[in-house]
């Protein structure tokens, strides 16, 4: 049987109570928040990716940052304050099985951890093969799978730089209050490729730094959250200042009772577009009692 390695309680910090689009705060606003009947602003999903990585760089060394895929379903939200703790568990030489819990054990996420090449069937790509016909959507009327970026977005995050409206904090502000500081995201000297990397919970925010760029037709206003994310490393890691090229596609449509959903991928090139970097799957819910014309009788009663 596989040992299971049972991480420390952390208290990861909530850096997106300032965080606007399209002229409004969001659901990481307190107020905004209540708004929607959500007690407080919650954290932000892939901050808890990183209480994993240094249990995945002791499975998989180096290759994690290299060709690793993390794959999660976010299930509970999490408020500043509330401690979580991590669970790894080894299913292959090249997979693991992961999970996080708050204090009490009220499941946060669950998530496959593969190496690739081969990264066999990561649990999002699982999710998104089983989903149903999207059916009558409001907000995400004007959307269709296969629909791609208006043009590619040329990205990079510089330590000090401030990432935008989105994220109101820089790479070095984000590692000031990192649940597992490494030093491979700030040392050069010290990391194996010999320039400092990404932490994979700031692949979401080098990815939707430009996001507006990408011009998806969206009824507005409406406040939306990260339910499902994937990050997957081709040829990794992503280095700190350097240039990236993004394109974007959607690649499913979706919805529950209270939420509309766009998947969205998004590939990381170099500079150049020639060579793919790595991928981002994102599970974008759109709340459906946000949008002031959502019909009455479309939503739960």
């Amino acid at each position: 049987m596989a040992t299971i390695t049972e991480g420390p309680l952390r208290k990861p910090a909530q850096m997106l109570a300032d965080q606007s689009y399209d002229g409004h705060s969001s659901l990481h606003d307190d107020e905004q928040a209540e708004k929607l009947g959500i007690k407080a602003g919650p954290i932000e999903g892939p901050t808890h990716f990183s209480q994993f990585s240094p249990y995945l760089v002791d499975l998989f060394d180096q290759a994690w940052f290299e060709r690793g895929c993390f794959s999660a379903h976010f299930q509970t939200m999490v408020f500043e304050g509330e401690a979580v703790r991590v669970f790894v568990e080894p299913t292959s030489e090249t997979s693991a099985y992961c999970r996080a819990e708050k204090e009490d054990g009220t499941p946060v996420l669950e998530a496959s951890a593969t190496l690739g090449p081969g990264h066999g069937e990561p649990l999002l790509e699982a999710r998104m093969a089983k989903l149903r016909p999207a059916g009558e959507l409001v907000i995400l009327a004007d959307l269709s799978v296969g629909m791609t970026g208006k043009q590619d977005e040329i990205v990079r995050m510089d330590p000090d730089q401030h990432m935008g409206n989105l994220y109101p904090f820089s790479l070095n502000e984000k590692l000031a209050k990192i649940t597992e500081p490494m030093d491979w995201y700030s040392d050069a000297s010290a990391s194996p490729w010999c320039r400092a990397i990404i932490p994979t919970e700031m692949v979401s925010v080098l990815g939707n730094y430009t996001g507006g760029m990408a011009g998806w037709p969206i009824k507005r206003p409406s406040i939306g959250l990260f339910a499902d994310l994937q990050i997957k490393m081709v040829d990794g890691p992503l280095f700190v200042g350097e240039p990236y090229r993004l394109t974007r596609e959607i690649v499913a449509l979706s919805q529950s009772r209270r939420v509309e959903n766009y998947w969205v991928l998004t590939r990381f090139f170099d500079e150049a577009g020639d060579t793919l970097k790595a991928e981002m799957l994102l599970n974008h819910g759109v709340m459906k009692a946000s949008y002031p014309d959502y019909p009455e009788h479309l939503l739960p009663q």
